[in-house]
């Protein structure tokens, strides 16, 4: 049996998950759960029997990668699979080069989850079918990310910057309106113009990429 850990700062994603798993307990054993990457390192200090880690990138208090990179300096013998809804470049890049051993997307099945956990203890590398071929793409056509990069603004104004920081945290067209005390019609032309600035589609990719140029936090 595998003992694991997970640090995922989503209630609802991490009960889920935590059901899902408990349908192979003869396989794997999930010794605790923490909603940040301080809160996991400050618990492995407790709990020594942990063999693998599903890690999210995106927490509160200290991040994934961050958190990857302290495990790998004080507890390498464990084994780390990143398991988030980022699928760019440069969050894969950090993360393989912080110590991650596996990357997998939030939506795979229970069981490539489990299969990837034996997978990496056996000293496996495994990913979601489309993290390997970008990672592939990246060896072939390495790529250096750096400050400057990381913080482009794509030209942003300041109020598409606040109506962004008003999508990351789930408000529609009439409460950001609200919040912001313009019209939703107003509303409607920044996120347009933030799409084609940043050359997204949807909401999701839109917060995902100003999170990961850090133009919102």
């Amino acid at each position: 049996m595998i003992t694991i850990a997970l640090a995922e700062d989503n209630d609802f994603l991490a009960k889920s998950l935590k059901e899902k798993l408990s349908f192979f307990s003869d396989d794997i054993k999930l010794s605790f759960r923490a909603k940040n990457g301080r809160e996991l390192i400050s618990n492995l200090v407790n709990y020594p029997n942990v063999q693998v880690v599903l890690m999210d990138i995106e927490m509160p208090v200290l991040d994934g990668i961050s958190a990857t990179q302290e495990i790998s300096e004080k507890f390498p013998e464990i084994k780390v699979i990143m398991l988030t809804v980022f699928d760019d470049d440069e969050k894969i890049f950090k993360a393989i080069r912080a110590g991650a051993m596996g990357y997998l997307l939030k939506d795979e099945s229970p069981e490539k989850i489990v299969e990837s956990i034996k997978s990496v203890f056996e000293g496996g590398a495994p990913m979601s079918a489309t993290i390997a071929s970008k990672t592939l793409q990246l060896l072939r056509n390495p790529i250096t990310f750096n400050e400057k990069d990381s913080n482009q603004d794509f030209n942003l104004s300041s109020r598409e910057i606040e109506v962004l920081e008003y999508l990351k945290k789930g408000y529609d067209y009439n409460k950001t309106a609200e919040s912001l005390f313009i019209s939703p019609f107003t509303v409607r032309k920044h996120i347009e113009n933030i799409y084609r600035k940043l050359q997204v589609h949807n909401k999701i990719e839109a917060v995902q990429k100003a999170i990961s140029h850090k133009i919102i936090n």
